[in-house]
């Protein structure tokens, strides 16, 4: 097998190419911000609520929590595969049980029974020569259906989808019901096993990607506003027409909420469908700049002015992965957060105009707004971080080939990917003021036991359906607010359980937590932490996100956990760093 490129360049050329281009928690309170020195840089120096000067979100694609750890922390471990061995303290995580495994609900809902083939199974291992797999259906409306009033029993019949050609339950609906274990997703397992872990983390809305990519960012994914042709197909009143089924939901207040996927308005990369937000919408980037703060979103295949290594450039530039025998290509613009807003939008992937000024709003004159404005490539994060600029606030996306996404992507991709970022992040000098989350946009419909009762409730028509025509919400849960106030349909959360990391040396170590967290979870803590707990407003979840402070131990004046470094191939420890681990080299 061949270690999968997780940068499009080499650290070098990527340079060259820029420059061309012109338990429970007893922690304390965090200790005081220590004195800065004359040496400190930017970020370094600014003032902030814990001793986290740099966070950096890997958000990944398309995984439930059962999907990765169900089974946590007892792996197969078969021959001739990595090999993963719990520590004896390890805590467990709210997983599928013996009960579960083998008396699901699902084995025995009708519905499943009916499939054709027949799809009613219970949740079953994936070996890791299975880590290819379909893609499942993952839509609001579909996932709701599949918790069935919380009942989790419906999920071959409403969002599952067999590999062609696999054998068994893999080549059946039956396959949503799948798990990998530390055999396969063995990095994230021993990310889980030295950092910290949440067993309770949700999508703050049911839905794919787009919804998921918007949350985490602001947390508010009311007020879309359409280009003139496609607005013009959508009547003042009344049932919204074909082509915005499944996409946008009528929110009540005259607007629109974004449900499904789409591409951003203006990107040169977009399909001839597209939605944004208003110029008043807000996300953290807004905030972010406002208050002069460094950040940037890196998105994979956004620079298209590189060459990949098989020729391909531009839109079009793709990685060949020996797992999916197949060439995705790198950029999916309907995963680009920051994209979708006038205030933060690159349209036209302008490069920045220097290594120094990734990360600020300006060129080097202060002055003049730098064309990138906060929007590059991933090969752009290592640069800058390799030349001392790192962002205080730091979002990535892998090419897709490495975004875990099922269709695009897998697991042993998504490792390498993971892996290099935290290794080559683990030897850098502000390592000790780092903190990586990693976590991701949607569940992809894969089956996850633990259902969230609903705290915002929506009541649109069609689109809701968790318990009965038009209605996701629970008893005297109300409707969440919109960008103008009122209450508004299309926001029916918490959604599906994803995965949640916080890998750092201030994490709490060999730590799953339990308390209840969202994808607006990270902009709350980006907001307390570098805001004074400034929030987005209109009706953003930042405001009622739970906290991931309990995931952190910030009661010495040294962060705890050491470093793990991991083969990215194996996502085994490794005895050393690795030489360079920015740089692309094949096994």
């Amino acid at each position: 097998m061949f270690r999968q490129a997780v940068l499009p360049l080499s650290l070098a050329a990527s340079l060259l190419a820029l420059a061309a281009c012109g338990s429970s928690d007893n922690s304390s309170s965090p200790p005081a911000t220590p004195a800065v020195t004359p040496q400190a840089s930017l970020q370094d120096a600014l003032p902030t609520a814990t001793p986290i000067k740099h966070l950096v979100v890997i958000f990944g694609e398309n995984v439930s929590f059962d999907h990765y750890f169900g089974h946590y922390p007892v792996a197969a471990n078969p021959s001739g595969e990595p090999m993963f061995n719990a520590a004896a303290n390890t805590p467990a995580v709210n997983g599928l049980t013996p009960a579960l495994i083998n008396n699901n609900p699902n084995a025995t809902n009708p519905l499943n029974a009916a499939l054709t083939p027949p799809a009613n199974v219970g949740p079953f291992r994936l070996d890791r020569a299975q880590a290819n797999t379909s893609d499942q259906n993952h839509g609001y409306t579909a996932e709701q259906q599949a918790y069935d009033n919380g009942l989790a029993d419906a999920f071959p019949k409403f969002t599952g989808k067999g590999t062609t050609n696999g054998a068994g339950a893999f080549g059946t609906a039956g396959q949503v019901m799948g798990y990998f274990d530390g055999n396969t997703v063995t990095a994230m397992w021993n990310y889980a096993q030295h950092f910290a872990l949440n067993d309770n983390a949700y999508t703050d809305t049911y839905g794919p990607s787009t919804p998921g990519a918007i949350e985490v960012i602001s947390g508010q994914t009311d007020g879309v506003v359409l280009p003139a042709a496609e607005a013009s197909l959508i009547p003042p009143t009344g049932p919204l027409p074909t082509v915005a089924l499944g996409t946008l939901a009528r929110d009540t207040e005259g607007g629109l909420t974004l449900i499904g996927d789409g591409d951003p308005t203006g990107d040169v990369c977009s399909s001839s469908t597209t939605v944004g937000f208003s110029a008043t919408n807000k996300n953290i980037g807004t905030l972010l700049s406002a208050a002069n703060i460094t950040w940037g979103g890196f998105m994979g295949g956004f620079n298209l002015l590189t060459v990949n290594p098989n020729g391909s450039t531009g839109c079009n530039r793709s990685h060949f992965s020996s797992v999916l025998n197949s060439s995705p290509g790198d950029y999916t613009q309907h995963h680009n957060w920051f994209q979708y807003y006038p205030s933060t939008a690159n349209p036209t992937h302008a490069r920045p105009s220097s290594i120094q000024a990734i990360g600020f709003s300006t060129e080097a004159d202060g002055q003049t707004p730098d064309p990138a404005n906060h929007e590059y490539d991933t090969d752009d994060f290592f640069a800058a971080v390799e030349q001392g600029n790192f962002p205080s606030v730091s979002y990535l996306k892998a090419p897709a080939f490495e975004d875990a996404h099922p269709g695009n992507s897998d697991p042993l991709d998504e490792q390498a990917f993971v892996t290099q970022v935290i290794n080559f992040l683990q030897q850098q000098p502000d390592w000790n003021s780092t903190a990586v989350i990693v976590t991701y946009d949607d569940s992809d419909g894969w089956y996850d036991h633990r259902f969230a009762t609903p705290t915002s409730s929506s009541f649109d028509s069609l689109d809701d359906q968790l318990n009965g025509t038009g209605t996701c919400t629970a008893s005297g849960v109300p409707q969440p607010g919109g960008v103008n106030g009122g209450p508004v349909n299309g926001r029916c959360g918490p959604g599906t359980r994803i995965p949640f990391l916080v890998i750092s040396p201030w994490a709490k170590t060999n730590f799953v937590d339990d308390t209840p967290i969202s994808q607006a979870s990270v902009v709350r803590f980006i907001e307390d932490n570098w805001l004074q707990s400034q929030r987005i407003g209109q009706g953003s979840f930042d405001a009622t996100a739970g906290s991931i402070m309990s995931m952190f131990d910030f009661s010495g004046s040294t962060g705890k956990a050491p470093t793990l470094f991991l083969d990215s191939d194996t996502g085994t420890p490794l005895a050393a760093p690795p030489a360079n681990s920015a740089n692309i080299t094949p096994d």
